[in-house]
């Protein structure tokens, strides 16, 4: 094989997936797998979804990019549908994840400059936490092993432990302008949040002054049952970043703030050269056709709940290879004994994908419109996987 010519940023697996339809994706040498990664939660409606095909295509032979000096229809219609949803009056867009936790980074900074505070501008996080992978997202999650080699940890950033108000309230100083935090941490190994505990936050930042910011990157657009995450807890927030999901594979994010939060984000202060063009806005549009649909999030906490009885029993059945599972809505993850890694390839030896986490988790995060039939399928792999797994560890402990 030809040496690559990509940066070696990412431990590739051999598997070149030429074509997806639904939650399956085929690879060039015509192997099926079925996909409970969804592109790390990316792929909503699964692959070559028709609205969302038919909605680029028509896009794509009318107009693909003009940038934010003029007017676009189709970003002030998603604009609109978003904040009419939300809690949201205004929405930045961009292009991916990072980029919408930069603009609401920048957004709770300078709404506290606009109001004659310029040295309010620290973010308090929580460990555990993945913002994205910026200069200034890697010092907002904190995490040592994204931070090493890039030089200084971008300063304003300071984590706390995750449900610790003690730790929190300590952190709060006269710099302080946001709290953020992810309703559940994907990358920390779907890790939730409890809903007293966000409560708790909104109660703190309204005491303090201080913006709420929500990173509903991954969390977002119908993956835990509700449109968002935060809607379990009854709390909104001041600030929000989303991505992944709402492209359905398209590159494109968001930040969502309330009237007041976004006051000082006035022309100048930000930009973004391809976020919000008609090709993202035209997908955009076409995943909320189908997420807003009447019954749409109902079905995914019928399927979520379905999923995660299923896991269960497997988690039972297996406690060599497996703890617990976790999370809500489609948005699980399997705390595994042995390294992940191993879980993960006899999985992908038994067509199924899923996506890797911290604290030695598997997330099982598959496309929003799987089958009551493809959740009994991919289960039934995961159960296979595990068998196969046991039987190898018990041989390994016989030669040992």
């Amino acid at each position: 094989m030809t040496a690559s010519a990509l940066f070696g940023t990412y431990a590739r697996s051999d598997l070149d997936f030429d074509r997806g339809e639904g939650v399956w994706l085929e690879t060039t040498d015509g192997r099926r797998f079925l996909d409970c990664g969804s592109g790390i939660a990316v792929n909503s409606l699964g692959h070559t979804h028709p609205h969302l095909v038919a909605a680029l295509k028509a896009q794509a032979e009318k107009l693909w990019h003009v940038s934010n000096l003029y007017h676009m229809s189709g970003q002030e219609r998603l604009g609109r549908r978003l904040t009419e949803a939300t809690f949201a009056d205004r929405v930045f867009f961009t292009n991916s994840g990072a980029e919408a936790m930069e603009a609401a980074i920048k957004t709770a900074r300078r709404y506290h400059y606009a109001n004659g505070n310029p040295d309010r501008y620290g973010i308090i996080t929580f460990e555990g936490a993945f913002h994205g992978r910026t200069i200034a997202t890697i010092a907002a999650g904190g995490q040592a092993k994204y931070l090493e080699g890039f030089g200084p940890k971008a300063p304003g950033f300071d984590q706390v432990p995750a449900m610790d108000l003690d730790a929190l309230r300590a952190a709060i100083d006269p710099n302080t302008a946001a709290i953020a935090i992810e309703p559940i941490q994907g990358e920390g190994g779907i890790r939730e949040i409890p809903a007293d505990f966000l409560r708790q936050l909104r109660s703190i930042c309204d005491a303090e002054g201080l913006l709420l910011i929500f990173d509903e990157i991954q969390t977002g657009v119908g993956r835990t049952g509700k449109l968002f995450a935060h809607e379990w807890a009854g709390v909104t927030p001041d600030l929000m970043a989303i991505a992944k999901g709402i492209g359905g594979g398209f590159p494109m994010g968001a930040c969502l703030a309330t009237e007041a939060a976004a006051a000082g984000m006035v022309p100048g202060t930000h930009g973004t050269t391809f976020g919000g063009n008609p090709l993202a806005m035209a997908v955009g549009n076409a995943v909320l056709d189908v997420v807003l649909e009447p019954g749409f999030l109902e079905a995914v906490q019928r399927k979520g709940l379905l999923l995660k009885q299923k896991l269960a029993a497997v988690v039972d059945a297996h406690p060599a290879v497996f703890q617990e599972v976790r999370g809500r809505g489609l948005m699980l993850g399997l705390k595994c004994t042995p390294p992940a890694g191993e879980v993960l390839a006899k999985a992908r030896a038994n067509g199924l994908l899923m996506v890797p986490a911290g604290d030695n988790v598997l997330r099982v995060m598959p496309p929003l419109i799987i089958s009551d039939e493809e959740i009994a399928e991919a289960v039934a792999r995961i159960d296979a996987a595990a068998s196969a797994l046991e039987q190898q560890m018990s041989k390994e402990g016989a030669v040992a």
